[in-house]
């Protein structure tokens, strides 16, 4: 039997911007609960949640980790998120495990623009929401500052739920306004009676029935007061702001109280929805052991000894160890075979789960992030997740020799673990490349690249995949005659060549009458200004958007064949191209720049030194949206630009938008360069 029933059990997420305690409030957590006998640090590398040899030695979170502990007879799960939006893929993928979000804001830094975005990420998913100011114990806090900062940024909906006695290093605990001590300590930083009614008042406000009854001054059960304040939070109509030092451990024990009391079980709190499949309507499935299971995977990790380990959270029905569910996406049924706890690094095998339990399960290859999995008889499937495209890109060189194959197929491990880093072969420039969030994220992909399967890569911005075209009409002529021993080689070519609009490609015109080149040869012809055009003249890169007319040419009844009529086909492409005023064709991209407003005039000044175009602006709050069209060569560098600008505040997406003209007077830049590094 399982120790816990789904009323029981509470699935936090923790979010938070980098550095602002929320590892270090999970170590907290754990050590006043009694799971560790040590209390973690990050600093120090003993965390237990940040278990990874990466996020040891970066001493920041950069993979999501699951611990569970019981607290007060309620089965807490947290889920652990990375702060920094490099590895934002977990903290999307978490969202969907939880009914709770659990937000910190460190009190020395403040709301910053991440926490904003874990905010919206949160609200989208309809959670319900707790905020938790971490490092009260540092020096020159206005917590009353801090609130109204809070309140001005998310609304009044957030309010304390706990003030705290003395700040800095005078912080000596929490006071809980919900139920006031009596007497109140000294050094209560606000007014405590005041607080208390503030949040009593919110809480009765989401419930008509209570809220009269609290206005006629009538008593309120203490059971009622709580089961409004569970809707409350889960409907979004409070959040409750606490308070803490990871460091002393002082407030930690409210913020279990208050997840084990305030927070919704699963069967409380968002309700998923899925499309069931049999029917093709939309459903909400029941909450229950007695339902048809379902579940969701949201986290799978490739280790080279273990093999694939996959994570799911169960929506509804049980499972054990000899139940069957279907993949949705593969519509295959697997055999489950054991299931997992997970503890951090650690899995812990257990025979039964329920709705609301995170479970593992290993070696299922057709099974990935984003999966439905269900009963076989009631085939459903819950959205998908959506995730922001990488926009950092480094080439990758295998050090040894024969890795190629090898390098492949472990990268493509890598991106079964992580959506936002993508492999993919530039056929313009022939390298492999790699595209991940930012360099921070690729560096410790490419770490783990080594740590796990023992290969090592060189690294180099990605060459920029220019075109060749040419922007005027031209003609040439060229007669290959070569007398050797035996058969000669002859074949004579006439060409027309003209420019075609972007994106048109290669059009070859056969205008050959009067048989004065025989129909065999008139595909080698064309062969031979395919192969030219592959290999560019310029630059070697591709030549498009032109079209060839064959419009004269003569042969040899002994000496004429394929292979001559080919060699002179390319010289004469080569000539008229030349003649046709050729130029660079460069990628443009659509830019969209999202910074605090103070750093507006710097980025829209940086974009259009970097021949960037801007194409308008939007304002979000404090935030505003650039959206320009820019040359990719110009922004190869740009995250770190952008980082360095906005002090990591600012962020940045774009797209491939159109090929257009390279400038004349770089244009010649670039052929220098290109010829050099052919040279060598």
């Amino acid at each position: 039997m399982i120790p816990y029933e789904i009323k029981d059990i509470r699935t936090i997420v923790f979010l938070g911007h980098g550095a602002s305690g929320k590892t270090s409030l999970v170590e907290s957590m754990l050590f006043k609960a009694g799971v560790t006998t040590r209390l973690g640090s990050v600093e120090d590398g003993t965390s237990v949640a940040d278990y990874d040899a990466e996020a040891k030695e970066k001493r920041h979170t950069i993979d999501s980790s699951i611990l569970h502990f019981n607290w007060k007879g309620r089965e807490i799960t947290v889920v652990d998120t990375p702060g920094y939006p490099d590895f934002i893929r977990d903290t999307i993928t978490s969202l969907v495990a939880a009914e709770t979000a659990l937000i910190t804001i460190s009190a020395p830094d403040g709301i910053q623009v991440n926490t904003k975005k874990l905010w919206d990420f949160a609200c989208q998913k309809k959670l319900g929401k707790i905020l938790v100011i971490t490092k009260i114990d540092s020096e020159n806090i206005n917590y009353q500052a801090l609130i109204k900062s809070i309140q001005d940024t998310f609304g009044n909906r957030c309010v304390p739920y706990v003030l705290p006695i003395g700040t800095g290093h005078d912080f000596q605990g929490v006071v809980n306004v919900f139920k006031l001590p009596d007497p109140l300590p000294d050094g209560i930083v606000g007014n405590a009676n005041a607080a208390h009614d503030t949040l009593i008042e919110a809480v009765v406000s989401n419930d008509d029935v209570l809220m009269e009854k609290y206005l006629d001054g009538k008593e309120i059960d203490t059971a009622s007061l709580q089961t409004c304040f569970i809707n409350a939070i889960a409907s979004g109509h409070i959040v409750p702001i606490l308070c803490c030092s990871n460091k002393k451990v002082l407030g930690i024990e409210e913020i279990l109280d208050a997840i084990a009391n305030f927070s919704p079980s699963p069967s409380e709190g968002v309700r998923r929805t899925a499309l069931d499949i049999q029917s093709n309507q939309e459903i909400t499935p029941e909450v229950s052991e007695n339902a048809p299971f379902s579940a969701f995977v949201f986290k799978s990790v490739i280790d080279p000894f273990v093999g694939k380990l996959n994570y799911f959270r169960i929506i509804s029905g049980k499972l054990d160890s000899e139940i069957s569910f279907y993949n949705v996406t593969s519509k295959k049924i697997d055999k489950v075979g054991h299931i997992y706890r997970v503890f951090g690094k650690e899995q812990r095998p257990v025979l039964r789960a329920i709705p609301g339990d995170i479970i593992a399960v290993s070696k299922l290859e057709d099974l990935h992030i984003s999966d439905t999995i269900c009963d076989p008889k009631h085939p459903i499937k819950f959205p998908g997740m959506a995730f922001p495209v990488p926009m950092s890109s480094l080439a990758v060189i295998p050090k040894s020799k024969g890795a190629e194959k090898k390098i492949s197929e472990c990268l493509h491990k890598l991106t079964e673990e992580d959506r936002t880093f993508r492999t993919s072969h530039d056929t313009l420039t022939n390298e492999l490349v790699v595209t991940g969030m930012s360099n921070l994220h690729l560096n410790v992909m490419i770490n783990r690249l080594k740590r796990r399967f023992g290969i090592e890569v060189e690294t180099h911005i990605p060459k920029i995949p220019y075109k060749e075209t040419i922007t005027a009409n031209a003609q040439a002529q060229y007669k290959h005659k070569k007398q050797t021993g035996g058969h000669g080689q002859y074949g004579e070519v006439h060409i027309k060549i003209e420019p075609l609009s972007r994106g048109s490609g290669f059009e070859f015109v056969d205008e050959i009458v009067g048989g004065t080149i025989p129909r065999q040869y008139i595909p080698a012809v064309e062969k031979g200004i395919r192969e030219v055009l592959d290999k560019g003249i310029l630059i070697h890169h591709p030549i498009v958007d032109l079209r060839v007319r064959l419009h004269y040419g003569s042969y040899h009844d002994v000496d004429s064949s394929e292979a001559a009529f080919k060699i002179a086909a390319s010289h004469a492409f080569q000539d008229a191209f030349n003649h046709a005023k050729p130029v660079l064709l460069e990628p443009m991209v659509n830019i969209e720049v999202t910074i605090p407003t103070k750093f507006m005039g710097e980025i829209t000044g940086n974009l259009s030194s970097h021949r960037g175009h801007i194409k308008g602006m939007e304002s979000m709050g404090d935030l505003q949206i650039i959206r320009a069209a820019i040359p990719l060569s110009s922004i190869a560098n740009y995250e770190a630009e952008l980082k360095s600008m906005t002090a990591g505040q600012g962020s940045f997406t774009m797209e491939h938008s159109h090929y257009d003209a390279v400038p004349a007077h770089l244009m010649q830049s670039i052929i220098a360069q290109s010829h050099t590094a052919h040279a060598k």
